[in-house]
């Protein structure tokens, strides 16, 4: 996947678009299926809320020959076991804890991170910080040792702080390459995506919005004005759209009053993530998703495309 980004004077992280061509005219849904190549794909904390039905959903994906499950919950042998008896051709691996990050990460193109502790009611993405930072140093570290030209995605809260200090890890490594580090931001765009299709009464499946800046609340940008096909929106329904997009994790953590946050969801998003990026290094044209990215364009407010 070869992904080059617009110049200017300073570096940051932002939301933004990365793709390997042309925008383009027609939707994710008519996409032709590209010839499979052998690609190892790892999960880093496969165990959890989202890490389960991602592992699932992973399964599935005819762009994966290999698909190796890390968790430090030994449950992890029975999620792979689970899916082992599902009839797709996908092999899949179970590693447990530190000792075991060497086979798991060794010879993978993909990474996949949402390890971590979910939001709870009350909780900022802020309050996770302290923990998953952590975690997120501890993977991304073996990932660097281990696979240090695969393409890592990270889902871990906050993603705003949780890929800077993915970056600097792998700075400190000597294997940092920005192009292969991104913030799995798709969550929001499939929100937007489904917020704004009911809004207008649209086909979901032809809806594409684009949202960029970070992943979480006033920070989430979503850019009503270029939705394909163009919407014709008044002032008070792109207040209440974008106010829903901003606080739909939270929607999402009150409902559960409890319970857990956007698992199930935040899978599909990151599923969508991993296959566009598979595709893209495949070769694939047209393959176009958002992510929380290095920049360059800006000193402050950095929001734009990288292409």
């Amino acid at each position: 996947m070869q992904l080059q980004g617009r110049q200017a004077s300073r570096a940051g992280f932002a939301g933004q678009r990365v793709h390997v061509s042309q925008r383009p005219n027609a939707t994710r849904a008519r996409r032709a299926m590209p010839v499979v190549e052998c690609k190892r794909v790892a999960v880093l904390g496969a165990a959890g809320g989202i890490g389960q039905p991602l592992s699932l959903l992973l399964k599935m994906n005819k762009c994966v020959t290999e698909l190796a499950l890390y968790d430090v919950a030994p449950v992890v042998k029975g999620v792979v076991a689970d899916l082992s008896h599902c009839n797709t051709p996908v092999q899949v691996s179970g590693h447990v804890g530190n000792a075991e990050l060497e086979a798991c990460l060794t010879g993978c193109e993909l990474v996949v991170v949402p390890a971590g502790v979910p939001r709870k009611p009350g909780m900022t993405r802020d309050d996770l910080f302290n923990i998953n930072a952590g975690i997120v140093m501890n993977l991304v570290g073996a990932a660097a040792k281990y696979c240090p030209k695969a393409v890592i995605e990270i889902i871990s809260n906050p993603v705003n702080s949780t890929v800077p200090i993915a970056s600097e890890v792998l700075k400190a490594a000597g294997v940092y390459d920005p192009k292969k580090l991104l913030g799995v931001t798709t969550l929001d765009v499939v929100r937007a995506n489904t917020f704004v299709a009911a809004a207008k009464g649209l086909d979901l499946k032809e809806v594409d919005v684009p949202v960029v800046g970070g992943h979480a609340g006033k920070t989430i940008l979503p850019l009503l004005s270029q939705t394909v096909p163009s919407i014709t929106i008044t002032d008070a329904e792109r207040k209440a759209l974008t106010q829903r997009i901003q606080e739909a994790g939270t929607e999402v953590v009150e409902a559960k009053a409890g319970a857990g946050s956007a698992t199930l969801s935040m899978a599909y998003a990151a599923a969508r993530m991993a296959e566009s990026t598979l595709l893209g290094m495949q070769g694939e044209p047209n393959m176009l998703e958002c992510a929380f990215v290095q920049s360059d364009v800006s000193a402050s407010v950095l929001n734009t495309w990288v292409r």
